[in-house]
């Protein structure tokens, strides 16, 4: 049966709200730090290099959060398409089965979303390489299937590492080179970090989700890991992210001023305790916040320290 005959969805929208906070909600802000904090870091590193186009920012910028936007939106219509959100369900998803949206006006709201980001893709192609059409498209692509498509990426283990991949590493790599025609070492090397905590965010999302997921068949990475390993590894990302960066400021990759990052580290350890002894999803709510706080202040004062560097050195 096609959830959006289903009686339970009926019950669920009985009080909509759509107000301002319900569209906020809907975009899931939590998650466009993995937008921005790419963008700022890849640029900073072009800016170290001697280039900076501050329109292409901006542009390199918008499109980045309207593609994670639209990602968001996916992940919205084809969870409820196949009937994984309920008014129960935990979590700023499922705004259809709570909030009375129409699954069509989700869908709109995403396709609109890759148009404009298509718009400002040809902007960055006509002022760098039309290469970028190619690899701006395969972004999309996976934006599109981590939820869409027959295959999810989300039933998979492979989230963690589809998501800081092309949010990560590929985001900055593309802010770095539109500013700069080429591709460094460094610029790689520093997205690294940031990919990784990347993934943090939604292996934590998926450990909070683990019991759900299971019962609808998928196959994450929490879930082959089980919730105390998953919580273990999640630890170990961190740990692994910060070490990337200390290696990388003492093997001159990176300035000494890259280390205030690691200002941001009782954040992480904050994430890592409140998910141990947890079991019901409501509970691990604080610490997928602190995760997802986690991958935004690492990512910005890694961005302060390079920006920091440019003007004293």
């Amino acid at each position: 049966m096609h959830p959006e005959t289903d009686s339970s969805h009926n019950v669920a929208i009985l009080k909509p709200d759509r107000g301002f906070r319900a569209w906020w909600m809907l975009l899931r802000p939590h998650t466009l730090t993995a937008a921005f904090v790419p963008v700022i870091v890849g640029t900073l590193l072009a800016l170290k290099e001697g280039s900076l186009d501050i329109i292409l920012f901006l542009t390199m910028l918008i499109a980045s959060l309207l593609i994670q936007t639209a990602t968001n939106l996916f992940n919205e219509y084809f969870d409820f398409q196949r009937g994984l959100d309920t008014a129960e369900s935990v979590g700023i998803g499922g705004a259809i089965v709570r909030n009375g949206f129409k699954p069509q006006t989700i869908l709109n709201l995403a396709i609109i979303c890759i148009f404009l980001s298509i718009l400002l893709g040809i902007y960055i192609c006509i002022h760098s390489s039309w290469w970028l059409a190619f690899i701006g498209s395969i972004c999309i692509a996976i934006g599109y299937l981590y939820t869409g498509g027959p295959y999810p990426i989300s039933y998979t283990p492979l989230g963690e590492l589809v998501s800081g991949v092309f949010m990560g590493v590929i985001i900055i790599l593309i802010s770095f080179f539109i500013q700069t025609g080429y591709i460094t070492s460094t610029a790689v090397l520093h997205s690294i970090p940031i990919a990784i905590t990347i993934g943090a965010i939604n292996l934590a999302n998926n450990i909070r989700d683990l019991d759900g997921d299971k019962k609808n068949g998928r196959k994450t990475l929490a879930i082959l890991l089980g919730r105390e390993k998953a919580i273990q590894f999640l630890g170990l990302m961190f740990t692994v992210s910060y070490t990337l960066i200390f290696l990388l400021v003492v093997l001159d990759y990176s300035t000494w001023w890259a280390l205030l990052a690691f200002l941001s580290i009782p954040k992480a350890i904050q994430a890592v305790k409140r998910f141990s002894g947890k079991t019901k999803p409501i509970e691990m709510m604080p610490a997928m916040k602190a995760t997802s706080q986690t991958n935004t202040f690492l990512g910005l004062l890694l961005a302060a320290g390079i920006l920091i560097s440019y003007f004293v050195s």
